[in-house]
């Protein structure tokens, strides 16, 4: 039996890909910070553990997601992404704030949250 609350299979940040971009972050109600990332980026591994925590502390507030852009070309090219990690604050169907490059959960949050 199970006594830990927390499922190990759900995750807090949301998986997106091209065809479910929007739907997920341009037709949201509330913000959506996506991550564009790749499984070969160092520095996008480093702050995976960040943005799950993240996402939890701000959930009321913000969705944060995760688009591969490995397996999703599209949004990263539609929007500029030219390295990774980056990370873009969508509000109302349009990008609102950009972050490039991997930071202390700190300094992400903080940014974020002036953002917001």
């Amino acid at each position: 039996m199970d006594d830990n609350p927390r499922s190990i299979e759900t995750m807090a940040t949301k998986q997106i890909t091209d065809a479910s971009f929007e739907a997920d972050v341009l037709n949201s109600d509330k913000p959506v910070l996506v991550d564009f990332w790749a499984e070969w980026c160092g520095p996008c591994k480093m702050i995976g553990p960040s943005l799950e925590e993240l996402s939890e502390e701000l959930g009321e507030q913000v969705t944060i997601a995760k688009l591969n852009i490995d397996d999703n070309p599209d949004a990263p090219g539609r929007y500029g992404v030219r390295g990774i990690p980056t990370m873009i604050l969508f509000k109302g169907g349009a990008a609102a704030a950009t972050k490039v490059g991997a930071e202390p959960k700190g300094r992400i949050k903080a940014w974020l949250e002036g953002a917001l």
